[in-house]
């Protein structure tokens, strides 16, 4: 899966925009694919069981609010992920935008791809905030993805679920919410990308990482 080509097809494709003007709350995220046994994989995090905490036992991705002294999404993306997991931003190679999501609370949110070198040495987290870390499958992703008939339509969000293949405490940990509506969007640029290959079978972490071929 060539990410050289994926970078122009995000620059090229209509991207998600926000069907509110000027909304009050803005964030961004970083979506880190690595390598694990050779295949591609995505880091997650399970946000903690904290009473009255909004985004409380939901699998995210990396990020948080933006800051004036950020300068921009990209810069806000990177100090979250510094913040929340220790990975320094010359750890990854960022791919380019996914574009713009929204969520239930009118929290608009620009999500960004990128290939993380995977060294997990200095990987830290606050369990006040973070219950645990997931690694996830890429190739889980594509098979929930075709065989539910995500591929090729855009289910309604309380509908779009993709397993993670962990769990906690006996219980499944599923991505839903606004994370689910980002890895879908995700998911049909790989499809459309390389619609004959699009299946877990197939993909490989060097399929998926090849950034100068």
């Amino acid at each position: 899966m060539n990410l050289f080509k994926l970078r122009n097809l995000l620059t090229a494709d209509r991207l998600p925009q926000s069907p509110f003007a000027g909304m009050p709350d803005h964030a961004s995220v970083l979506m880190p694919l690595f390598e694990k046994s050779g295949q591609a994989h995505v880091l997650a995090i399970l946000k903690a069981d904290t009473e009255g905490y909004p985004w409380r036992n939901q699998v995210a991705l990396p990020g948080g609010h933006v800051d004036e002294a950020d300068g921009n999404s990209l810069a806000t993306a990177y100090r979250e992920l510094k913040e929340e997991l220790n990975i320094d931003p010359e750890q990854v190679e960022v791919v380019g935008s996914l574009g713009f999501f929204q969520t239930i609370r009118a929290t608009e949110i620009e999500a960004f791809v990128g290939v993380w070198n995977g060294d997990r040495s200095r990987l830290r987290y606050d369990p006040g905030e973070i219950s645990m870390m997931l690694e996830i499958p890429l190739a889980g992703l594509i098979r929930t993805h075709v065989e539910n008939r995500y591929a090729g339509n855009q289910p309604g969000v309380a509908s779009l679920i993709y397993p993670t293949g962990k769990k906690k405490q006996g219980e499944d940990i599923v991505v839903w919410g606004v994370t689910a509506m980002i890895f879908h969007y995700f998911l049909e640029h790989l499809r459309r990308l390389s619609p004959k290959r699009f299946s877990p079978e197939d993909l490989s972490f060097e399929m998926a990482k090849k950034m100068h071929s």
